[in-house]
């Protein structure tokens, strides 16, 4: 049996002799073998790497207008948004600066400067509306510096898988992690076992709220795309690919449905492995803004991506585990008690991510660039 929930899979008793072909979705992934490769023009060059960037379920909620020379304007697509888990759009908004960041760094990259101008038109705290998230100048400067973290972009996977509990994250590398963010956002480490325990704890229990409050397990539940055809259609969400899924699936033994029932075993299992995997974590990092706006949110994300490209190039794996951060009523008291354990002195826990060691996997899917730009 397989089962499925919050981008977990737990499978058990599968038979696959005689079904050794792949079914990979070679379309979906193609933004990764093109990005750089297929584009001249410097608007577009640096946005093919920017749309790779992680994202909250994997939703791509970015929509680009490049019809003013020179400048590309970012909005959200608002039909990606998250109202159950992200009821503030605050995660969204940390995944499009993560966005702005990569494009920053691609058109650095080419010699170009990109000078970010965000939320020019205002905002709301309540949501993310279709107000201009950023316009951005796309402008050619033989003096901007190239960033050494550019190299491991395509490279950069975010590591859902179960950690090394042999394997400690030694304390070097947790210097490097902290030296790359810049954008006046604090960033917070640990590997000390008894610390690592007690957010495994939290992160723990987090996932355990998410998974049993019916709308916000529903919320991941109906962005699953399960093999080949499901992903190439619609390749954002919570991806499912290879000949096992696709066995499963075509076997009727994929039960999205019953993972919505916490009676089933499909959600028992479902929940046994996410948690699994939460408590192989073998250090954090954390990052913790002191006021919580719409800028704040944003150089959170900028910051993200730079320590999600660092840990690429030490070879450790991080895996954001944002559950307790979330602000819906039923997780009101984990997230007061994570930020009391994470930011003691004031201010508001922006990312929370596991760090380990597991085997490199493939990279999650994408719409092409093309998908994305509404005027051109």
């Amino acid at each position: 049996m397989a089962v499925i929930g919050g981008g977990s899979i737990v499978s058990a008793g599968i038979a696959s002799t005689g079904f050794i072909y792949t079914r990979t979705p070679t379309r979906a992934l193609r933004p990764w073998v093109d990005a750089g490769t297929i584009y001249t023009e410097p608007r577009k060059r640096a946005l093919s790497y920017a749309i790779l960037a992680p994202n909250p379920h994997n939703r791509q909620p970015w929509l680009v207008d490049l019809s003013k020379e020179g400048e590309i304007s970012l909005f959200v697509d608002t039909s990606k948004l998250l109202p159950h888990t992200d009821p503030f759009s605050r995660q969204i908004t940390i995944g499009l600066g993560c966005f702005l960041e990569l494009l920053r760094m691609a058109a650095a990259q080419d010699g170009y400067r990109a000078s970010i101008d965000a939320f020019p038109d205002g905002y709301t705290n309540k949501s993310l509306d279709k107000r201009l998230i950023a316009r951005v100048k796309i402008q050619k400067d033989a003096s901007i510096k190239k960033d050494t973290l550019f190299a491991h972009v395509l490279n950069r996977r975010t590591l859902r898988e179960m950690y090394d509990l042999e394997r400690r994250v030694p304390d070097h590398v947790l210097e490097k992690l902290t030296e790359v963010v810049g954008n006046g956002v604090s960033v917070g480490t640990t590997n000390d076992e008894t610390r690592v325990q007690r957010v495994r704890d939290l992160t723990h229990q987090a996932t355990e709220i998410e998974m049993r409050t019916p709308r916000t397990n529903k919320e991941s539940i109906d962005l699953v795309r399960i093999g080949k055809s499901e992903i190439e259609a619609n390749p954002d969400g919570i991806s499912l690919s290879g000949a096992k899924f696709e066995m499963l699936n075509a076997a009727g033994l994929m039960s999205i449905q019953d993972a919505l029932e916490p009676g089933t075993s499909t959600f028992q299992q479902t929940l046994a492995g996410l948690l699994a995997k939460g408590d192989t974590a073998m250090g954090y990092i954390w990052l913790v803004t002191k006021t919580n706006t719409r800028l704040d949110q944003l150089n959170a994300g900028r910051d993200w991506i730079r320590i999600n490209l660092a840990t690429t190039a030490q070879g450790v794996g991080v895996h954001p585990m944002s559950q307790a951060l979330q602000e819906y009523g039923e997780m009101s008291g984990l997230y007061k008690e994570c930020h009391k354990v994470l930011a003691p002195d004031g201010g508001t826990v922006q990312m929370l991510g596991r760090l380990g060691y597991a085997k490199h996997v493939e990279p999650s899917p994408r719409w092409a660039l093309e998908t994305k730009i509404i005027k051109s």
